[in-house]
């Protein structure tokens, strides 16, 4: 709601501005929309060129993110945290095998039915369990598994800032297509020079909006719309971070105790719990084995 709320106000700014300076908004609003089709088909165009199948379903699912926000609030952390205390424990005290009924079958595990949430998260699901299961084929070496869940996550987000990056390569386009559009404009312009000043000023009017809607376009609203994005990707991505922090901790020996608290300090600081406020949760943790 932020973003729309920034938006409304930057249209507010632009156009109250031009009409309280004395600007006429009838023959703007005359062109726009000829101007419009012309720009933004041309974008819409060159992105489906430009991207496949995958990267177009990327993009519009961005333009979600921008209305919901992040997913991962606090609420989510602690859920997370509270978990994989419960499976760090539960390795502690009975060896890395008695994970697999839990990893092996996670719809049917008591621990994953006490988290609703996350077993609804069919990617971080399949991430805590693929690397629960390598623990339990002895793949014990904190610095490999450490690599090796890097590397993926890297690979993942990278996936997942796609759509950010076709909308900036496209806010990057916008001002001249937006040139594009003003430069039909003129050649319509020439084709009536015989006609009175008046009309051919309100033409060339016409066709300078090309320009300005590209520019407004690109600078106003695209690329505020690919950084917004990358943000809450990036953003998002810590929550996986937290469980290669808690899992890398505990193959290093720690307690669950002290994994976890490794785990809570990779929380972003606007959704981090306090340390009381997860050791409440973890005191409440009761999910038989």
């Amino acid at each position: 709601m932020l973003t729309l709320g920034g938006l409304a106000f930057l249209l507010a700014c632009v156009f109250g501005s031009f009409i309280a300076s004395g600007g006429a908004i009838g023959p703007l609003l005359a062109s726009m929309p000829f101007e419009l089709l012309t720009i933004l088909g041309a974008a819409v165009g060159t992105f489906i060129m430009a991207n496949s199948m995958t990267g177009v379903k990327h993009t519009l699912a961005g333009f979600g993110m921008i209305l919901k926000g992040e997913r991962f609030k606090k609420t989510e952390y602690v859920e997370l945290l509270s978990l994989l205390f419960f499976f760090t424990k539960l390795a502690n005290q009975r060896g890395a095998m008695a994970l697999e009924p839990h990893i092996e079958k996670p719809e049917e595990s008591a621990a994953f039915k006490h988290f609703p949430n996350i077993l609804a998260d069919h990617h971080t699901t399949a991430l805590v369990c693929d690397y629960l299961r390598m623990m339990g084929m002895n793949a014990d070496d904190p610095h490999q598994i450490e690599d090796l869940m890097g590397r993926e996550l890297k690979k993942t987000l990278n996936e997942e800032l796609h759509g950010s990056h076709a909308i900036q390569t496209m806010a990057d386009a916008l001002p001249a297509l937006g040139i594009v559009a003003a430069v039909l404009g003129v050649i319509k312009t020439m084709g009536h020079i015989n006609e009175p000043p008046a009309v051919l000023g309100e033409m060339i009017g016409g066709a300078l909006v090309g320009t300005f809607l590209g520019v407004l376009l690109a600078y106003g609203i695209a690329a505020p719309c690919a950084s917004r994005i990358k943000g809450i990707v990036t953003g998002d991505a810590r929550y996986s971070d937290v469980i290669r922090a808690v899992l890398v901790a505990h193959l290093h020996g720690n307690a669950p105790q002290v994994s976890v608290e490794t785990g809570r300090k990779m929380v972003p600081n606007e959704f981090m719990p306090s340390f009381q406020e997860l050791e409440e949760s973890l005191g409440k943790l009761q999910v038989p084995t």
